[in-house]
């Protein structure tokens, strides 16, 4: 199969499409030929190995692993012995540790799910990492409830374009930070406000909010929580 692999760090130009051996598969994985792939921060972390403490996961001289990709859509080639939910031809996606950028890939039962037949692949494979990023710091992280008041920083984003139609989904009230070309998006996104942080720094906002969801990592925690009521959460996805 044919596969993007970098064998050390750098930019764009470390990338090599080359032929390499299809992935074998586990009791409890699929085999999935890839028909969509996206990219997250993460990915280029894992292609510059920048910053450098990233290397201590990542490897100290040489990528660990070489092939990039988290993301993913695509068709069920195969499945283990021990699969359940799947057979050969189900349209999935989900998220692999790497190796997305790939004509087939292995993919964990549990990491993948079924594609809903109203998303192309290109739309489900840009759903896993930021999807799920947004909703567990929404939820499982920030515990958020109906009528909590929810600022995200960083909205128009990966993440933040998730995490505004998810905080909605929940019926809170949506403060979305972002610059001046993003302000229509994330309203056509549900945000009940928006600030635009090229005209108003909102650590300077007399408001005060149930959540902070910061993406981006402009401002300090401790300017972040003083906008926080007496119990209200702050979670950082940056970093």
């Amino acid at each position: 199969m044919r596969a993007i692999l970098n064998d050390e760090y750098g930019s764009t130009e470390v990338l090599d499409l080359r032929d390499t051996d299809k992935p074998g598969i586990g009791d409890t994985e699929l085999l999935v030929r890839v028909r969509a792939a996206s990219l997250n921060p993460y990915d280029w972390h894992l292609m510059t190995g920048l910053p450098m403490f990233a290397r201590l996961s990542f490897g100290l001289q040489r990528p660990k692993a070489t092939g990039l990709g988290a993301d993913l859509a695509g068709v069920v080639e195969t499945v283990g012995g021990k699969v359940m939910a799947f057979r050969p031809g189900d349209e999935v996606f989900g998220e692999v540790v790497t190796g997305s950028l790939a004509e087939y890939v292995a993919v964990p039962e549990d990491s993948a799910a079924r594609k809903p037949s109203n998303l192309t692949f290109e739309e489900a494979a840009a759903v896993p990492m930021g999807g799920l990023t947004a909703l567990q710091a929404l939820r499982d992280k920030g515990r958020i409830k109906p009528g909590h008041s929810v600022l995200i920083n960083g909205s128009s984003g990966g993440v933040g374009t998730f995490a505004v139609q998810i905080a909605k989904s929940f019926e809170a009230e949506v403060t979305a930070v972002c610059s001046t070309r993003n302000i229509d998006l994330v309203r056509s996104l549900g945000a009940d406000h928006v600030i635009d942080y090229t005209e108003e720094d909102f650590t300077k906002s007399s408001r005060r909010y149930d959540l902070i969801l910061d993406n981006v990592g402009n401002h300090s925690p401790s300017k972040c929580r003083k906008l926080l009521n007496r119990k209200g959460v702050y979670v950082a996805t940056f970093g």
